[in-house]
């Protein structure tokens, strides 16, 4: 059996276990897609849209229309090289430039300087086409439009955009640790929500009660139900009722090799089946050990990233095994409200105390690091120190036979039966 080695940066760590201990090698799954450009995969979705009219017919001239992107922090989406292609589509079906708005769906992050909004559209639309930043404290500017099953109240950012005649939500989807799968209605809940609404809506990734710690449900790939921070999101969006939509998928390098376009739920649901198809993996067997690299330089820059791969290492791991992590975070936390959470409280229940009363998606990382290493023996291959994790249970060395050795030490001198995930960012065990 030739073993993938674990890369940590720019550094590879070979895997010295026995061969009769490695239950098995998890990597992405080779799927065969049509080779287009960015654009002519966009023009390919506008042409086939997903249970929908083609967007030419569902707008007219006349017609004030929204257009909502995702902010610089989604970059890795290359709207640049969608955006274009849809402006052009409305702009034949008459829509003036007057009469487009965009709007940057920031949820909760920083307004963006004109360098970056140029970065996400290209300076030719800039120049064109109206484009503001949502501002979620900005109640001025936001309007109440209803409250969900769950009690969270639905404000949304310019009334200016509920006053547009249609709606239309791009943006890129990838599996996500809270929501499932990004893309669709992120767009709108948090992407254009205010700041009540959102924290309301992330803090179902809370079980009720303080102490009763995060909700399993909320997890990669859960796009159900049982998610409830899926379906408030679900039913804040069905209150926009959003004309279209167009989502795209992209690999490892951000190029777009897919892209969906047409109803904003089963549009995005066909995104959400491809991402599948590439990263669900099959597993067949869960195991004390689970060893896994987040994919080395760039996905290892900071701890911040490496959540995904906790999270899907987390679908595999046996209860109260050991995770190995292994991660170079060359640039510390790289999250303020995550370092704070891990090292800034002596227990869980402080933890959690502070989550509820401050949420935030960095706060929200850090807590899951955090209880993880309350659930299961986490061990941590970085050059950060453990100094700064604190009081928090994450062990941290140097090199994964320094990891290999602690685990041996915590589990009575045993090596474990171990799982191996040497892309675990990208990765997500399933279970038939």
């Amino acid at each position: 059996m030739v073993i993938e080695p674990m890369k940590c940066g720019t550094e590879e760590f070979e895997v010295h276990l026995p061969e009769e201990l490695i239950a098995a090698e998890l990597e992405p799954n080779r799927v065969e897609l049509p080779q287009r450009t960015p654009a002519e995969h966009i023009r390919w979705a506008l042409d086939h849209p997903v249970d929908s009219a083609p967007l030419k017919e569902l707008v007219k001239a006349g017609d004030k229309v929204c257009i909502v992107i995702s902010d610089v922090t989604r970059r890795w989406q290359s709207p640049e090289t969608y955006i274009p292609v849809l402006i052009a589509e409305l702009e034949s079906a008459g829509i003036r430039d007057e009469d487009m708005l965009i709007i940057s769906a920031t949820g909760t992050h920083r307004r963006q300087t004109p360098e970056e909004h140029m970065g996400l559209v290209t300076k030719e639309v800039y120049e064109r086409i109206e484009l503001v930043d949502h501002v979620c404290t900005d109640e001025e500017n936001l309007s109440y439009v209803g409250t969900t099953s769950r009690g969270t109240p639905v404000l949304w950012l310019y009334k200016r955009a509920l006053a547009c005649d249609k709606i239309i939500l791009t943006g890129g989807v990838v599996y996500h640790f809270m929501a499932g799968f990004g893309g669709g209605r992120k767009s709108i809940l948090p992407g254009i929500a205010g700041r009540e609404t959102i924290m309301k809506n992330h803090n179902l990734a809370l079980n009720p009660g303080l102490g009763n710690g995060s909700n399993p449900q909320v997890r990669s790939a859960n796009m159900n139900a049982t998610n409830p921070v899926h379906a408030d999101m679900m039913e804040a969006c069905s209150m926009v009722s959003p004309t279209f939509l167009v989502n795209v998928v992209v690999n490892d390098d951000q190029q777009v090799i897919a892209a969906f376009a047409g109803n904003w739920i089963t549009a995005h649901r066909a995104a959400c089946d491809l991402v599948d198809r590439m990263y669900g993996v099959p597993a067949k067997e869960k195991t004390p050990l689970v060893i896994a690299s987040a994919g080395g330089f760039p996905k290892d820059l900071n701890f911040y990233q490496t959540i995904k791969t906790l999270s899907n290492a987390l679908e595999v791991v046996d209860e109260g095994g050991t995770i190995i992590l292994v991660t170079r975070s060359q640039e510390g936390f790289g999250n303020g409200d995550t370092q704070r959470q891990i090292a800034g409280f002596a227990t869980m229940v402080e933890r959690e105390k502070d989550l509820r009363e401050n949420f935030s998606i960095g706060a929200f990382i850090g807590y899951l690091f955090a209880e993880s290493a309350e659930k299961y023996h986490m061990i941590v291959v970085t050059g950060m120190d453990q100094a700064d994790f604190g009081t928090s249970k994450i062990h941290v060395v140097k090199t994964l036979d320094q990891a290999l050795a602690l685990s041996r030490e915590l589990n009575g001198g045993k090596d474990l039966r171990a799982t191996l995930m040497p892309h675990g960012a990208n990765a997500l065990p399933k279970f038939a």
